[in-house]
């Protein structure tokens, strides 16, 4: 009987040392247009259009972390949201999204992701699990906003979807 007391208090111990993942929503966007010429270009007219509708989107959801790769249109995109909040925007390195996906699982509260029409893709299917992968993003494609929903059991789903559908 002792025994048994025992293996049921260890198995309680190491469920309850199991790490729960905090239910959130990231919200992962690719920069908006940008001018087509030089190496760093800022938003065009447009870019600066869908940046302000993308804070309108975003500015009552509980947004806690704005993370954007260190170019001119990624910041340019998030920071009217940014300003809107009052959060700093926090820039990951393009080529290291191990770090990021972590610091999205394990972070307290909702974020935002703003990267690139060749990369964000890669942050997305961190979290689609066993279904389908998302494809890069073709050079034209501005218009999507990826939802992703993290939940406590560890789980975790992605939904792409249209600024319109906001």
């Amino acid at each position: 009987m002792k025994r048994y007391l025992i293996i049921i208090l260890l198995i309680i111990t190491v469920l309850s040392c199991s790490p729960n993942q905090e239910p959130k929503t990231i919200y992962i966007v690719r920069h908006a247009e940008k001018i087509l010429v030089g190496d760093d270009p800022q938003l065009n007219v447009a870019g600066t259009v869908r940046s302000k509708k993308l804070a309108q989107i975003l500015e009552e959801k509980d947004i806690q972390h704005i993370y954007s790769t260190n170019t001119i249109r990624t910041k340019a995109t998030v920071q009217p949201l940014a300003d809107k909040l009052g959060i700093l925007i926090e820039t990951y390195d393009v080529k290291n999204h191990d770090n990021l996906e972590k610091d999205l699982r394990t972070r307290k509260g909702d974020a935002v992701v703003v990267g690139h029409g060749n990369s964000i893709h890669h942050v997305v299917n961190y979290f689609v699990g066993s279904g389908e992968k998302y494809p890069e993003l073709e050079d034209i494609a501005y218009n999507y906003i990826f939802v992703v929903t993290l939940f406590e059991n560890g789980s975790s789903s992605a939904e792409r979807k249209l600024y319109k559908d906001f």
